[in-house]
């Protein structure tokens, strides 16, 4: 029920199915949009899916960044933070403690990070699009710009730093290629894409 209020605090347009287990972390701030599709569970804190490292599930968004989450996705411990797009499609699950950023959040440049004005001016930002069925370990860390391609997976503890076609699986710091995924018998797909 407290995350339902959150939402509305939030105007977070959510559609029905929600489930929130402990409450989340929501800051939409003015002119940026959390947009849920129908089924999302979320696990927060110390008492659900005690993996390591709990904590909330952060949803924010800054500086008319919007994130849109497809139907039948879950999470725990997971934050995002916008500030351009974070897209995640229907039937993805990605596991306790991963982070998702589509900034830098400071520029790379000496002399414009010192300057605060300029710091938030002219950091980089990339959206970011997690497609269908995507599977994401636990303690992964997706950066601006990336792409994960439907149905793929990728190993806990994995650092993503440029995109992942469909139907691979990749893994390590920073991520790589490791296989082809096989689809089996029952999927009705049973070549390797």
């Amino acid at each position: 029920m407290y995350s339902k209020i959150l939402f509305f605090l939030n105007n977070v347009d959510y559609k029905t199915g929600f489930i929130s287990n402990g409450v989340p972390i929501i800051d939409i701030n003015k002119g940026s949009k959390l947009i849920i599709g129908k089924n999302l569970k979320i696990n927060n804190g110390l008492r659900y899916n005690r993996i390591g490292r709990q904590q909330p599930c952060f949803f924010i968004a800054n500086y008319g960044g919007e994130i849109v989450i497809g139907d039948d996705v879950g999470m725990s411990s997971t934050a995002i933070v916008c500030h351009k797009r974070v897209r995640i499609g229907s039937n993805v699950k990605i596991g306790g403690g991963t982070v998702i950023y589509d900034t830098d959040f400071h520029n790379l440049d000496v002399c414009r990070r010192t300057s605060i004005k300029e710091d938030i001016t002219t950091v980089k930002k990339k959206e970011v699009e997690i497609k269908d069925n995507v599977f994401i370990g636990a303690h992964c860390i997706i950066l601006k710009g990336v792409t994960i391609g439907e149905n793929s997976i990728i190993g806990a503890g994995s650092v993503l730093t440029k995109s992942v076609p469909h139907n691979q699986i990749w893994a390590g710091n920073p991520a790589q290629f490791v296989k082809f995924i096989e689809f089996g018998e029952k999927s009705g797909m049973i070549e390797k894409y």
